[in-house]
Order: structure tokens, then C-alpha cells, then sequence
């Protein structure tokens, strides 16, 4: 990681964007204390740590990229046995999102398949009613249904529970669809967070013709600059104000972009030429 900073905010739904590689699991893992930091703080709910202690993680239901349960266990057995860990667990409500989930509570864990042990975790994670949900990738490996079903779920839990909600990704319509503000981490560094309509007006597309000599001056910082078919487009980020300064030659065009071009135009290759 490079000098990360993310300011998550209370009640908010915050999606974390990122290539495979890109840093996203290993800041979650820095959050939940599984790996210690280097340097820097990090603060959870008004405490500030070097690393996340025990207490904070009772107030935090955690969703890893993978998920690991015991085989021989049971749904209830499993819910019994994580539930001891948190001084709030709910045994109710996990029994209720079991339900709402159509997830046996007599079944094993090993015989669920790979979308009812996503939903299992998220009932595990729910079930002490924490303050803070944290989910990496959530929805890898599960098909386009599952998908947005799940994430379905954690809107409307997020929602009806007023609760903050941290989930990282790498597809772009989960975040649009669902992050009120979004963070982009490329090579461990962080390259944008805020909301995906400021993302918008900061990031746009400018039109010209190849081999059109331009330099669009200080106030813009070239995101991509390609040449296809006798075309030049560049996306350039700066302050919404700035765009009304842009002198661009004759014949060119500055043009909207949508929340996966600018992504693509963020974390790909500076320079295409085709």
C-alpha cells in the first residue's frame, strides 16, 4: 500500500473499486486486524488503533472473499458457535435471514452451494446487528442473478438499519447501482473517493482528430490519451470549474462519460495507440 487514505462515513454505503491486485483485499485485512500496519492509524467508529482489537470487532460483521465453514457443521451449529464470540448476537434474527436467505438451518455447510454459503456468511455477518458491515468482493463466483440478489439485500439491510456498509469490488454496476460515495485504489494507491456524480464532473471525455498537437495546460491531469481510426480521445480529470478554461482546437469535442469508461480510463494503460 502507498499512503492510503479513505474516509468512510457514518450510515453511508461506500463501494471500493479495484482491479484484481490492486490493494482492495489487503486494506480490508489491514481494517480487520488480520495483518498489522506498517505505519498510519486507522479509526473505527471514533477509535483510533495501529490495529483493530477484539472489542471493535464485536461492533463489525466481516464478509471475507472466500468463504471457509467448518463441513461437519450445521447452519444452527455453525450460527451457535460464531454467535458465542459476539456479545450482541441476535440468535432470532439469524434464524429469521436463515429463512429470509431459504437456507436449511439442518444443513451442512459443505452440502450449500456456492450462493447459499455467500448468503450464510451475510447472515453471519448480520446477525449481531453491527454498526459496520465490511464485505470484500461479496458476490465473486456467484452468477449475475445471485448477484444482484445479494446485493439487493445488503442495500435494503443498510438501508433499514441505518448502517455503514464497506464493500469492495471490481464490477462496476454493483458499485453504480449501490455505493452512495466510491473509492478507487489502483497499484495500492488511492486515484479518486467521493461521489460517483462528482466522479463524473470531474472526469470527461475530449474528442480530436489524430495528430492534433494539444496540451490541455496545469489545471487537467491526463487519465488516457488514445488514438483509434484517426481519433484522438483523452479523459482528463480536474475541478467541475475548470472545464469552462479548456481551449480546445478547432473540431474538438468534450464529451460525458459513464462511471466504467472513467474506471477503465483510471486504472488502465496511460498511453493506446490502435
Amino acid at each position: 500500500m502507498d499512503g492510503v487514505d479513505i474516509d468512510v462515513r457514518e450510515g453511508e454505503i461506500y463501494g471500493f473499486l479495484g482491479v484484481n491486485g490492486a490493494g482492495k483485499t489487503t486494506t480490508i485485512r489491514l481494517l480487520m486486524g488480520i495483518i498489522g500496519a506498517d505505519a498510519g492509524t486507522i479509526s473505527i467508529m471514533g477509535e483510533t488503533t495501529r490495529r483493530t482489537s477484539v472489542a471493535q470487532k464485536r461492533r463489525i460483521g466481516y464478509v471475507s472473499q472466500g468463504q471457509n465453514f467448518y463441513p461437519w457443521m450445521t447452519c444452527r451449529a455453525l450460527g451457535r458457535f460464531v454467535g458465542s464470540c459476539y456479545p450482541t448476537w441476535d440468535g432470532a434474527e439469524y434464524a429469521r435471514l436463515l429463512g429470509m436467505f431459504d437456507i436449511p438451518e439442518d444443513r451442512r455447510t459443505s452440502e450449500l452451494s456456492g450462493g447459499m454459503r455467500a448468503k450464510l456468511a451475510l447472515a453471519l455477518a448480520l446477525a449481531p446487528r453491527p454498526a459496520l458491515l465490511v464485505l470484500d468482493e461479496p458476490t465473486a463466483g456467484l452468477d449475475p442473478v445471485a448477484r444482484r440478489e445479494f446485493m439487493e439485500i445488503i442495500v435494503a439491510q443498510a438501508r433499514r438499519h441505518g448502517r455503514t456498509t464497506f464493500f469492495s469490488s471490481h464490477l462496476i454496476d454493483e458499485v453504480e447501482r449501490c455505493a452512495d460515495r466510491v473509492g478507487i485504489i489502483h497499484r495500492g494507491r488511492m486515484r479518486f473517493e467521493g461521489e460517483p456524480g462528482a466522479l463524473r464532473g470531474r472526469v470527461r471525455r475530449v474528442r480530436l482528430a489524430a495528430g492534433v498537437a494539444f496540451d490541455p495546460g496545469c489545471a487537467f491531469e491526463v487519465w488516457r490519451d488514445e488514438e483509434c481510426d484517426g481519433v484522438r480521445q483523452m479523459a482528463l480529470s480536474a475541478e467541475p470549474g475548470a472545464w469552462a478554461t479548456l481551449g480546445l482546437p478547432g473540431g474538438g469535442a468534450v464529451e460525458p462519460m459513464s462511471l466504467e469508461e472513467i474506471f477503465i480510463a483510471c486504472v488502465g494503460p496511460r498511453r493506446v495507440r490502435v
